[in-house]
């Protein structure tokens, strides 16, 4: 989800779904060592609980990034053996390391001991021909051993070569039921399976066969359907805020952001999809590609915007 899940969009997301737990973009190790760690880890204490994601191979330099992501708070750091794409492959981190068990688990182990934050694994269940359920057996085993309890499980593998990273999250087939075996398998263990997953009765059965379900790219592109999932398997004490209500509450973030240099664009970006399958959704996209780069643009673009939505029909669907 890199250049997606900013904390801008966190942030959203976050009035979205009170309970979700929320990832960070893959931050790599470099860019925390070498680079703005203030750039890349800070986030608002409104997005709580917050897991962060590295991306790296050096045990030295993933521990003084875990260390980083206690000291500036976070609930969670996830370790990210999954991501296929060419530049996480030539730094040598992301599903690459599939093939190199030992070497997670000593990322894992620097992790562990440099914070006290839980450290988890984002992975796929094979990478190329590689793909055999005792290869991601190797992986888990490595990494429990290392102190890992909690895996997050893409489930496809990843073709290192030949695929981009669009066409390796849906060209290689879904595989829930390895899955489903690795939780019989290690019971001991939190297993969350990511991949695919568009729907709340998909996130039910998952639901019956694994403790979570991550899903990223459903949720980024239409957030009210997190809000309704996250109200459907948490529960709320108030009532489900309309779309409309959704970016009201969203105003004084963006003012203040504003206020601070940041452009509107890379604000409104993240809710193109709040009206998605809506009359006016189209005029709510369109109005915000238009206005919301332009110099100087402010909250009234937004206000613009929300004006070409019904508000009835869509507080209608909100209420069903």
């Amino acid at each position: 989800m890199l250049d997606w899940t900013t904390p801008d969009a966190r942030y959203f997301l976050r009035l979205c779904a009170p309970h979700t737990l929320l990832y960070t973009e893959m931050v790599t190790s470099g860019a925390v060592c070498r680079g703005d760690a203030e750039r890349h880890l800070r986030f608002h204490p409104a997005e709580h609980p917050v897991a962060v994601q590295f991306g790296g191979s050096e045990p030295e330099a993933l521990a003084r990034c875990a260390a980083e992501a206690e000291r500036y708070g976070y609930d969670e750091v996830n370790l990210n053996v999954g991501c296929p794409s060419d530049r996480v492959q030539s730094g040598r981190f992301g599903a690459c390391l599939m093939a190199e068990p030992e070497l997670v688990a000593s990322c894992v182990a620097a992790m562990r001991a440099a914070s006290s934050l839980p450290v988890t694994v984002k992975t796929r269940i094979g990478i190329d021909h590689q793909d055999d359920y005792s290869f991601l057996r190797r992986l888990v085993d490595a990494a429990r051993d290392a102190g890992c309890t909690s895996f997050i499980i893409h489930a496809r593998k990843a073709w290192l070569s030949g695929l981009s990273p669009k066409e390796n999250r849906e060209i290689p087939p879904l595989d829930y039921s390895r899955v489903y075996r690795l939780k019989q398998d290690y019971p001991q263990l939190e297993i969350v399976i990511n991949g695919g997953v568009r729907s709340l009765d998909e996130i039910r059965e998952h639901l019956r066969h694994v403790d979570g379900v991550m899903i990223g790219r459903e949720a980024y592109g239409n957030p009210y359907a997190l809000a309704q999932w996250d109200a459907a398997v948490f529960g709320r004490d108030d009532p489900l805020p309309s779309r409309h209500e959704l970016v009201r509450r969203y105003l004084p973030y963006i003012e203040q952001r504003l206020a601070r240099g940041a452009r509107l664009a890379s604000m409104t970006r993240h809710i193109l999809g709040l009206f998605q399958g809506l009359p006016g959704a189209r005029g709510w996209r369109r109005y915000l590609s238009e206005h919301a780069p332009r110099a100087g643009a402010g909250v009234e673009v937004v206000e613009a915007a929300l004006a070409q939505v019904p508000e009835q029909a869509a507080e209608v669907d909100a209420a069903g």
